[in-house]
């Protein structure tokens, strides 16, 4: 399962965050305890502990004294809004000025996503209210 530079605990911090996205997990939903993590991905419990803290200090997960971790309130919709932001930060801003180097107008490139989108894929999320569609 941890595969690539990525520090381990940043590679279950994400695939935790890849299963709230996803909505395998959901508001409220108690996550495995780091030592059932530790046991079932073969790692230093200490490297799952690094993980869910970092979620924590996220406000991604929460901890509930004596019983274990949870899925926090509105932390799908925060990853989502922060995933939009890197997106268009990280890979459409760079996208877009390769496109005006290029001689490429915002017509162009609407004209491309228009032809080449995958059928079935909304172009809104589902937490979105019809004001900001």
């Amino acid at each position: 399962m941890f595969e690539g530079r990525e520090p381990i605990y940043h590679q279950i911090a994400e695939a935790i965050r890849g299963e709230i996205l996803s909505g395998a997990l959901k508001e409220e939903d108690q996550v495995m305890s780091t030592t059932q993590y530790a046991t079932t991905y073969r790692i230093n419990p200490a490297t799952a502990a690094k993980a869910f803290a970092q979620l924590v200090d996220e406000e991604v997960l929460y901890k509930r004294r004596g019983v274990g971790m949870f899925v926090a309130p509105g932390a799908a919709a925060a990853l989502r809004s922060q995933r939009r932001e890197a997106f268009f930060a990280e890979r459409l801003e760079p996208v877009i000025r390769e496109a005006a180097l290029l001689g490429l107008s915002t017509s162009d490139l609407t004209d491309y996503l228009a032809s080449h989108a995958t059928t079935g894929v909304s172009t809104t999320a589902p937490d979105q209210t019809p004001e900001e569609r």
